[in-house]
């Protein structure tokens, strides 16, 4: 017979693991690693991350957007490196924290947000979509956590972000491949978290709602639910997408200062991740009044 639960045991080591933890209290002078860089809430992170007087490696497989982001950031009293590299090669996300440590000397907080998406059902998606998906939302993010990881904990304080999604809350139509990414770096980043209790670093999950960014534009399209191309999913998606990456990238920030586990980003992640647990198989009927509806 399995032993009672006690609540209070519960509650008490919940306290305990909470005054654990290592709040990184400003971001001024360290050193930070953000994947994505060249574009929508990264190259939004580098600009807030500058703001707050962090110096930034940024990294993307998009040169010219990264030489913009560099741009953007070169106002600030800050250092700020461009790297060339796809987070889905484990080759080049194992050698790229000596890299940085060559230029920047420390690793103190790494962001791995680079991400993509394709619509297509699961029926006819093919195998090579699920795999590319999968190598850059997935293994980019855990290449991103273990081979910085070491770095991280030879700092005094330290931390260590992955987005998910809101998407890592529900499921929907002609997005299993990447919510099944995000499902698992929701999963992979709260069990990395528990793992390092009382340990000097933070760990959280981000959770974005729709963010104005070109994530949509620049998918894999094939065929969509109740959507008919690109371009109408698109003009949809831009229609949803109500907090900018501006606005995301200091929602995050705010996380990080604050040590917060989880952050959710936007009043539409906040309402399904509600209506989710609310309503926990019953979500989809609420998340269908708001697709696109057949024509």
């Amino acid at each position: 017979m399995n032993p009672p639960i006690n609540c209070a045991t519960i509650k008490r080591s919940a306290e305990d693991s909470s005054e654990q933890s290592q709040e990184m209290k400003n971001l001024s002078s360290k050193v930070a690693v953000v994947t994505g860089a060249a574009s929508g809430i990264g190259q939004a992170l580098c600009v807030e991350l500058a703001r707050h007087g962090a110096h930034i490696a940024m990294c993307d497989v998009d040169e010219q957007g990264l030489h913009t982001t560099q741009s953007l950031v070169a106002g600030f009293a800050t250092k700020a490196t461009t790297h060339k590299v796809n987070v889905a090669n484990r080759a080049a996300m194992e050698q790229l924290p000596a890299q940085v440590l060559a230029d920047h000397g420390h690793i103190h907080l790494v962001i791995n947000n680079a991400g993509v998406s394709f619509m297509d059902t699961v029926e006819h998606a093919s195998i090579e979509d699920f795999e590319w998906l999968k190598g850059i939302n997935f293994w980019g993010v855990v290449y991103g956590s273990k081979f910085f990881l070491p770095h991280l904990l030879r700092e005094a304080e330290s931390h260590l972000v992955n987005i998910s999604s809101l998407f890592g809350f529900i499921g929907v139509p002609s997005q299993a491949g990447y919510c099944a990414s995000k499902f698992a770096v929701r999963g992979f980043t709260e069990s990395l978290r528990q793992e390092m209790v009382g340990r000097p670093i933070g760990i959280t999950s981000v959770h974005p709602g729709g963010i104005d960014t070109n994530i949509v534009s620049n998918s894999r399209f094939t065929q969509g639910f109740n959507v008919s191309s690109q371009e109408e999913l698109v003009g949809h998606f831009k229609r949803m997408a109500i907090t900018s990456p501006a606005q995301a990238a200091q929602t995050i920030v705010e996380g990080i200062i604050k040590n917060r586990p989880r952050v959710v980003v936007g009043r539409d992640a906040k309402l399904f991740d509600w209506v989710q647990r609310v309503l926990p198989v019953r979500y989809a009927n609420v998340f269908a009044l708001l697709t696109p509806k057949p024509r």
